[in-house]
């Protein structure tokens, strides 16, 4: 191996290393830290596909057998039956996305509609959706 090729080596196994380090650290617990999401739903593997084909979220089983997810960096939560969907924003939470266009554009393809679309709050670069229950989320792409 050359030296091109060894550090070519070593810079892989390094960002290996800071992908695992970023994937694998445990979430910090921090007093007031925003850390479980509860989404209404009439019909939960709907949501689930929804929110996996959006986000990227991770799924899985707690031990009382609900479907709960991860977005794979601090937050996770549960879709919830029984419960109103909330398509009027009060409380309104945002979802950070690298492409809020992009974002929008897979939302719609996939039973979503966009209710507020970009260039609105603009400065910022957010737009609001509605999930196929008719929740109201937004996004948030960082300038």
């Amino acid at each position: 191996m050359d030296a091109a090729e060894k550090h070519r080596h070593l810079l892989a196994q390094r960002e290996g290393q800071l992908h695992q380090t970023r994937t694998t650290m445990p979430p910090k617990s921090a007093n007031g830290k925003i850390c479980y999401l509860e989404i209404p739903t009439t019909n939960i593997p709907r949501s689930v596909e929804f929110y996996k084909k959006i986000f990227g979220w991770k799924t899985r089983k707690r031990g009382d057998g609900a479907t709960a997810f991860d977005d794979g960096v601090e937050v996770s939560g549960a879709w919830v039956t029984g419960r109103p969907s909330s398509p009027n924003p009060g409380l309104l939470l945002y979802v950070m996305v690298d492409s809020v266009v992009k974002t929008s554009d897979t939302i719609t393809r996939n039973g979503g509609r966009i209710v507020q679309p970009l260039g609105v709050d603009t400065p910022e670069k957010t737009a609001r959706f509605a999930d196929p229950d008719g929740n109201v989320l937004g996004l948030y792409e960082e300038p």
